[in-house]
Formats: C-alpha cells, sequence, structure tokens
C-alpha cells in the first residue's frame, strides 16, 4: 500500500520520522508543552541523518477533548507552535494511516481514545490502526487476583471478524480487531525483549452493516 498520508496519535518518536520517508505528510501527537517540545527537538535533529521527504507536523492532541480538535489562525499572535490550524485538521483527516503505541493503561483515557478514533475513523477514506500494547497487571481487589483489566477493557471495543461478518444487516458500526503474530515481523532492536506480553493490533472501523433492503446505489 502506497502511504500518502499518517497520523500518529501518540509515543511521538523514530517510528514517525521514519515513516516520513514514505509519507506525503505525518503528524506526531502527545499532550503537554514539555513532551512536545523534546519531540520537535528530535525531528529537527535527526533531520539530516534521516533525511525526511515528507512534511513532520507535531501537535497537541487531548483525547479528553473532541476531534476535530480546535483550532488557531497560523498567522495569529496567540497561536501555540503545537496548535492545529484548519488546513492541519484537513490534512489529517485525509490520513489512511493511524499508529498508535503504550497507550493503553487507563480505563477513562481508552475511552476517550476511542471516542476521538470513532470520529476520525468514520471519515473518508478509509483508515487502519496500527495499535502496540503492552499488557499492565495489577491486583484487583474485585477479582482478588492479579488482573490485566486496562487490556479487558480495550478488547470490549473490538470485534473479530467473523464476528462481524455474522452481525445482522443493519446492525450499529464498529471496530474490528486482528491481533497480529510477532514473531512474522523482524526485530531489529535486539536489546529489546518483546515478551509475551507485547502485542500488535490491526484495527478498522467498520460502518453499520447495510439492511437486505438498502440500494446499492
Amino acid at each position: 500500500m502506497l502511504i500518502t498520508e499518517f497520523i500518529s496519535l501518540s509515543l511521538p518518536g523514530l517510528v514517525g520520522m521514519l515513516l516520513a520517508h514514505v509519507a506525503k505528510t505525518v503528524f506526531l501527537t502527545d499532550r503537554g508543552d514539555e513532551i512536545l517540545d523534546n519531540c520537535a527537538s528530535n525531528v529537527d535533529l535527526n533531520s539530516e541523518v534521516l533525511n525526511y521527504q515528507g512534511s513532520i507536523h507535531v501537535r497537541e492532541l487531548d483525547w479528553m477533548g473532541s476531534w476535530p480538535p480546535s483550532t488557531s489562525s497560523g498567522n495569529s499572535t496567540c497561536h501555540k507552535s503545537y496548535s492545529w490550524t484548519s488546513s492541519n485538521v484537513e490534512e489529517a483527516e485525509r490520513a489512511a494511516l493511524l499508529v498508535a503505541a503504550d497507550v493503553i493503561y487507563s480505563d477513562d483515557l481508552t475511552d476517550a481514545l476511542f471516542c476521538v478514533l470513532e470520529k476520525l475513523m468514520s471519515l473518508s477514506p478509509k483508515k487502519v490502526l496500527y495499535l502496540a500494547l503492552e499488557k499492565r497487571y495489577n491486583f484487583s481487589l474485585d477479582d482478588l487476583d492479579v488482573v490485566a483489566n486496562g487490556y479487558s477493557h480495550f478488547r470490549s471495543y473490538l470485534r473479530g471478524q467473523e464476528d462481524y461478518d455474522n452481525l445482522k444487516h443493519g446492525s450499529s458500526p464498529c471496530f474490528v480487531g486482528k491481533c497480529l503474530d510477532l514473531s512474522l515481523i523482524p526485530q531489529y532492536v535486539r536489546e529489546y525483549e518483546r515478551g509475551n506480553d507485547v502485542e500488535l493490533w490491526q484495527i478498522m472501523y467498520n460502518a453499520r452493516k447495510p439492511n437486505l433492503g438498502d440500494s446499492c446505489d
């Protein structure tokens, strides 16, 4: 697949910068000036080494807000360097690929993330999200055991492709996810141990299944 535009939802860093080799536009997002300053500095420091072919924009994206994010005029005196412009939002909404990593750790934030994803991924063109995570285990008083509740909450948002295919026509839109086999993906950083709790998910947003009587026109 030829990637023409790309938006990263979190963990701005090397992956997003490398994708600027094949993407027309890359948006690296997080929240907080200190984190965003560090991201912008990394982009600048690596520009000559990585020789980006596309444009990279560092932008603040608060999932507790809504999509689209609030915008400001690029020539406004109160314009923040990490604020979105209207043209930024339009470009991001044309993205075909989204990437996120290490974003599943709080149920409230997971709810907010999927709220943003639903609004963004329901727009054309069809989008795919690759989400990397590591299960986080904590002792639960309700379960009296060590469980990965955050992971379970994340999984509650996803259906398998077979489950979606078996849904009745007219069913509500939903996210369809597939856990990828990491053994098929080469590992180039040997010092990092993936472990059994690291997963990579391919996620798409499928619209409502049409009723049998719906027109195809």
